[in-house]
């Protein structure tokens, strides 16, 4: 018998990997789970259909696309953000070579017109300078950028290696989509309740 835990209920989000509205409820509920008391609720109600609606198969299914998806993600920011940060050190040593490049050569320091009027030319060069928070900024968003990418890609490949993995066994599908409709209905009838009787404070919001 497997024990409540509270990333037990996340299992459930390898559903969305095959199936679209479960997909949007998942996103629709993220930064809630973050709330620790509805977390350990909705835990609790997600553990009681994965114990009482799943075979021990249909959750080892489960484990192993939610494991799939971890993985993938994981992978694909870390190559994200080392694909980055080698971009951002390309662009700092070709910004540098460019600078050296501007500074080295011969630059014209005043205009005369035709009327004999002479205007001085600024240099404009120290504006060019490589500066530290140039440096910082430049690595810090092009990790940033590698990271999104990369996660996202990554969690792309995850859902799509997830989706074969539950899809392998039709029958087990249907009964982990079964068990998740009847967690979420189950879960709508709760939040219905709450609003009856006027409960702002519960833990399932």
């Amino acid at each position: 018998m497997l024990t409540a835990v509270p990333g037990y209920s996340l299992l459930f989000s390898s559903l969305s990997s095959f199936s679209p509205p479960l997909l949007q409820f998942i996103m629709s509920e993220s930064f809630a789970f973050l709330r620790q008391r509805r977390s350990d609720e909705l835990a609790k109600l997600a553990d009681e259909h994965l114990q009482h609606d799943l075979q021990a198969e249909d959750r080892d299914t489960l484990k192993a696309a939610a494991t799939s998806i971890s993985l993938w993600t994981t992978v694909g920011s870390a190559v994200g953000v080392s694909i980055g940060l080698f971009a951002a050190m390309r662009l700092r040593s070709t910004r540098r070579a460019f600078f050296s490049a501007i500074r080295a050569q011969e630059r014209p320091t005043k205009v005369v017109f035709e009327d004999g009027r002479t205007e001085s030319i600024p240099d404009l060069t120290p504006l060019l300078k490589p500066t530290t928070l140039g440096d910082f900024a430049t690595y810090f968003f092009a990790s940033a950028g590698g990271l999104l990418l990369g996660g996202e890609l990554g969690f792309a490949g995850g859902a799509a290696n997830a989706t074969r993995g539950i899809s392998a066994d039709p029958e087990s599908k249907n009964r982990i989509e079964t068990a998740f409709k009847r967690f979420r209905s189950d879960l709508l009838r709760k939040q219905a309740d709450a609003i009856d009787k006027g409960d702002n404070e519960s833990g399932l919001f």
